[in-house]
């Protein structure tokens, strides 16, 4: 199995003079999910090289098990530290392909076209595409092949604007999930703030927030081993 882990490099938070990044537990926790599969994986980003760590994804009242161990692990640092860039990688080349969030995604890969056909190919060649919590937001400009909206009539989950609001960011986006993919015809469904939840629709998974990154993974693990659906 091998997996390709999308990330932002886009470390502003809006006009705040805050910085933003990936979400630590959001890589940590499918990272290992994967790797304990017995997974190959490759990391990107957009830029490539370092991508930006939230720092509030780091402080301890977020650390995870999960988020001490990447830390501590020099082949998991050393490969953050070396991301290719996205517009080098093939969606051929990979069985799978997931997105951690973070507010980043919402400024870089939302709009990036590479990140948009990158989704829509691996989708369409029958290989599961996983997003969570802010990640769910890069679907907003993906089509299906008759132009449509990808996530029209789909089943998708992601940041709930309530969890926005808890966390004082909704005059700071650039949009809410939650609103978008609403707005694009995605059948929405959430779960109680910050609880896991993780919606399936064919070969989409998408996870509401941080603690649903590893059943996310989980979830994509099975398709594939399952060869898609």
């Amino acid at each position: 199995m091998k997996v390709l882990i999308v990330l932002t490099s886009h470390d502003e938070l809006g006009n705040t003079g805050l910085k933003t990044g990936f979400w630590l537990e959001e890589l940590a926790a499918p990272y290992y999910r994967f790797t304990e599969a017995g997974a190959q994986i490759v990391l990107a980003s957009p830029k490539g090289g370092q991508p930006p760590l939230d720092p509030k994804s780091n402080e301890p009242g977020f650390q995870t098990d999960d988020t001490r161990r990447f830390e501590a692990d020099p082949e998991a640092t050393k490969a953050l530290a070396n991301t290719v860039r996205l517009d080098s990688v093939s969606a051929g080349d990979f069985d799978a392909v997931f997105y951690p969030g973070g507010h980043g995604p919402l400024w870089d890969l939302a709009e990036d076209t590479v990140s948009a056909r990158l989704i829509e190919s691996t989708l369409r060649s029958g290989k599961p595409v996983g997003l969570v919590c802010h990640a769910p937001g890069v679907l907003r400009h993906t089509v299906n092949e008759d132009g449509t909206p990808l996530v029209a009539g789909r089943k998708v989950t992601g940041f709930a604007n309530s969890e926005e609001e808890a966390v004082q960011l909704t005059d700071v986006v650039p949009f809410l999930v939650e609103d978008e993919l609403t707005k694009l015809g995605g059948v929405y469904s959430k779960t109680g703030d910050w609880q896991p939840y993780v919606v399936q629709d064919g070969l989409l998974i998408t996870g509401q927030n941080p603690v649903s990154s590893a059943p996310a993974a989980d979830a994509l693990i099975e398709l594939v081993n399952k060869g898609g659906v």
